[in-house]
């Protein structure tokens, strides 16, 4: 089985993120606004709600934000006494704004420009053993690509499981893919673990959700 293709967009491009983030800089500085959130505000509750529930993951785990924005879930989960935490994104204004926020409310959280889509040079700034791995909208994004999509969402693939080791988990939040659909983007490298409930609709007699969250281990 294999999954359609999602239409370009302009978010799937760095120049778009770098323009956004270079405006939200701003209105930080002069508002005090932390930025947009990209879609589901609730989903950092409900990931770090499910992180606290499982007993056997311990507070100084070491948790990595794939395409961290401007933070707030690190922000959250520093604040829920998490000690090691890193936060990666392509784009150094998403990064300049994620530090100056964490600097502001006096958190250690540690924070780097990486290109998530050259897996080798990854694994060697983020590491080959983080407990947690988690993606809310980055993996979307890089769907979105106008040029080769497929290729760079492999890409991201690889670098994602190369980060982790067998105890560690993958988390990920998706507006633009169902759950079947990323369980065969996911199969060759990683098997479901559980699925993280999101708020679900009815249409047509049939339930549906607007976000799909999953937690994944590594084959």
């Amino acid at each position: 089985m294999s999954v359609e293709e999602l239409n370009c967009s302009e978010l799937g491009t760095k120049d778009y993120w770098d323009k956004s983030y270079a405006r939200e800089i701003k209105n930080y500085k002069n508002f005090g606004d932390v930025g947009e959130i990209w879609f589901d505000e609730d989903s950092h509750i409900r990931v770090i709600n499910w992180l606290l529930q499982q007993d056997y993951i311990s507070n100084d785990v070491t948790i990595a934000d794939m395409g961290c924005g401007n933070g707030m879930l690190l922000i959250e989960l520093a604040r829920e006494g998490y000690k090691n935490l890193l936060g990666v994104d392509y784009s150094p204004k998403a990064i300049e704004l994620a530090e100056q926020i964490a600097k502001d409310q006096d958190l250690n959280i540690s924070y780097k420009v990486v290109d998530l889509l050259n897996t080798e040079l990854c694994q060697q700034q983020i590491g080959k053993s983080i407990g947690i791995v988690h993606d809310k909208g980055t993996y979307d994004a890089i769907s979105l690509c106008p040029d080769n999509p497929k290729e760079k969402r492999d890409a991201y693939i690889s670098t994602v499981y190369n980060v982790m080791d067998e105890k560690s988990l993958f988390i990920i939040t998706s507006c633009n893919w169902t759950e079947d659909e990323l369980l065969t983007s996911f199969a060759n490298k990683f098997c479901k673990k559980c699925i993280i409930p999101t708020p679900t609709f009815k249409f047509g007699g049939k339930v549906g959700s607007v976000v799909t969250s999953i937690v994944f281990t590594k084959k």
